[in-house]
């Protein structure tokens, strides 16, 4: 059943003060290289934020940016915003100065915590604007200022439907839409999915692939654990293979919140037979699909349960899942309990078991819309649903498939074909290590699968020996007209494949 809070709900007293309710205040939250913070610690940090919010006038309902590296401040920062009332949203601190900008235009934000390396650069990009937010930089002088101030807050009376964060969405063409979430949506998949899937319990240490301003992992490796007396840990490192694998030697994490890509470096770092992932209970994978054959090449290396699974930004977070001890390799899972999934044609009607339709999902955690994007709200949010432009497929069993966005399929000879059935066929070969599929338009105006691969020693035969490599295990209409070799894929700012940009370097 979905979780009902109260009407009047604040998100940082549910993940924070309840656990001090609990008894729970010398549990270890937060684990980085050289300290550990407790909940009460991290709740005294929260308020002083909140303090500091309110002292430069930073009112409930504004907006308030986080561009700061992974660690404890980051934490503080979020709860803090929402323990005054204000509304998170968390940007990669590492953009280029056009899309700075454009975060600070889009969401009118009052101020912005930034780390010291960045102080520059955001000043720079905010200089001219009409709201000059204020930026409020975490250096040495900052920690000493938030110490001075009182380490208690009384959360703000919230009602459990005002926004407490906003999401940006994945897309990989135009500017990213700001997704409206509110106190109500982050708790309610904690319940269902971190608490009933997942199972965690204060017993558990999550470690993150993905960085924090990521909606995936601010939810896995914060408010999951948090809500259950658990531990995170942080990092500010990039995520390398390396640098997981060093994570994991020095916490001995019990899960571990992965995606692709990382998956793909982890099995093959020519070390890999070497690290020891026991302490590892299970492994999550989302952002993109989880190909069977990668999967399998996890298990063989590593033997750690992997569960693929779909979320996005407008339900906030996972929604179909695999389920420990029942992973279907290749699927997403079943839908997790307290969600209604159903796949439509394109007049929305259902469409019947081993047909292709879009996603249509309805649950507790169902976004408010779009942050001035009307048009878009009023097509994706449809009473109690939201429709996806993701494309799946439901088996009998009640696993679903995930296919590929509706702008991602391609018509090749008057047939669909799943972007994603392309890249898991070339993913067998040995040679590729990475590979995304998009349409590319001729000069007929036809689009044709275009493979992008990145590769071991890529020559111009192992281009045709890929493309036969298809020809002999799909139909044939399936194969790639053309195989790309890349150094590496571009990706977008959430770290998933940029399709958009791909397709436009080959026109």
């Amino acid at each position: 059943m979905p979780y009902e809070p109260p009407e009047r709900f604040n998100l940082a007293a549910y993940l924070l003060d309840a656990r001090l309710s609990d008894g729970l205040g010398d549990r270890v939250a937060i684990r980085t290289s050289d300290s550990m913070l407790t909940y009460e610690e991290v709740a005294r940090l929260a308020a002083r934020v909140a303090h500091a919010l309110e002292g430069v006038d930073v009112r409930p309902e504004e907006r308030v940016i986080i561009a700061l590296p992974d660690g404890p401040l980051f934490v503080a920062a979020l709860l803090g915003i929402v323990r005054r009332g204000a509304v998170a949203v968390m940007i990669n601190p590492d953009l280029p100065a056009d899309a700075t900008r454009y975060f600070f235009e889009y969401t009118r934000a009052r101020a912005a915590f930034v780390d010291a390396a960045h102080e520059a650069a955001f000043a720079a990009a905010t200089r001219d604007l009409p709201s000059r937010p204020r930026l409020l930089v975490a250096d040495a002088a900052f920690a000493e200022r938030l110490e001075a101030l009182p380490p208690d807050y009384q959360p703000f009376d919230s009602h459990r439907d005002d926004a407490a964060i906003w999401l940006f969405s994945g897309g990989t063409t135009g500017r990213p839409k700001a997704v409206v979430q509110s106190h109500r949506s982050y708790a309610n998949t904690t319940e269902l999915y971190g608490k009933g899937v997942l199972q965690l319990g204060p017993d558990d240490i999550t470690l993150a692939v993905p960085k924090l301003f990521f909606g995936y992992a601010m939810g896995s490796n914060v408010f999951f654990p948090f809500s259950v007396g658990a531990s995170c840990v942080l990092f500010p490192e990039r995520s390398t293979a390396d640098e997981i694998f060093a994570q994991i030697r020095r916490h001995r994490p019990t899960v571990l919140v992965n995606v692709p890509t990382l998956v793909q470096q982890m099995v093959a770092h020519p070390d890999a037979a070497s690290q020891d992932l026991s302490c590892l209970r299970l492994a999550t994978s989302a952002g993109e699909a989880l190909p069977a054959e990668l999967h399998a090449r996890w298990m063989e290396r590593f033997g750690v349960e992997l569960l693929d699974g779909l979320g996005t930004a407008e339900m906030w977070h996972i929604f179909i899942s695999n389920r420990p001890g029942a992973v279907v390799p290749g699927t997403l899972g079943t839908v997790v309990p307290g969600f209604e999934v159903k796949l439509g044609d394109a007049d929305g009607r259902e469409v019947p078991d081993g047909e292709v339709g879009a996603l249509w999902v309805k649950g507790q955690s169902r976004a408010i819309g779009y942050w001035q994007r009307m048009d878009h709200t009023m097509r994706a949010f449809r009473g109690e649903w939201y429709v996806s432009g993701d494309m799946l497929r439901r088996n009998a069993d009640g696993t679903f498939v995930y296919c590929g966005r509706s702008d991602d399929m391609l018509k090749v000879s008057g047939r669909w074909l799943a972007p994603g059935e392309l890249e898991n066929c070339l993913l067998q070969h040995p040679r590729v290590r990475e590979v995304a599929v998009v349409g590319v338009t001729d000069a007929a105006g036809l689009a044709k699968p275009f493979a992008f691969v990145v590769a071991d020693a890529p020559t111009p035969e192992l281009a045709g020996e890929l493309q036969a490599f298809a020809k002999g295990r799909l139909e044939p209409y399936k194969y790639p007209r053309e195989v790309v070799f890349l150094e590496s894929l571009p990706r977008t700012h959430l770290g998933k494949v940029d399709r958009g940009k791909l397709a436009a370097r080959q026109r």
